[in-house]
C-alpha cells in the first residue's frame, strides 16, 4: 500500500476503524476478540498504519486488544 504525507506524518490512506471492536454500534452481539485480532493482523499485512480508536468506544477495550 502506498502511503501519504499529510505534513510531516507518513500514514496509510486507509485506516482501520476500531469502533465495533469494543461493541459500540453493534446489534447486541457479543464481542469477537479473536476476529478483531485477525482483522488487525490483516490490516498490518497490507501495511495499514492508522488505527482509529478512542476512549468512548470502550473504554480501553479496543486499545488493549490491539496492543
Amino acid at each position: 500500500m502506498r502511503h501519504v504525507m499529510p505534513g510531516s506524518l507518513r500514514a496509510s490512506p486507509i485506516g482501520l476503524g476500531a469502533m465495533t471492536t469494543a461493541g459500540t454500534c453493534t446489534s447486541g452481539g457479543g464481542l469477537d476478540d479473536a476476529g478483531t485480532i485477525r482483522a488487525i493482523h490483516r490490516a498490518l499485512d497490507v501495511r495499514v498504519t492508522h488505527n482509529g480508536t478512542t476512549e468512548p468506544y470502550g473504554p480501553f477495550h479496543n486499545e488493549e486488544i490491539g496492543a
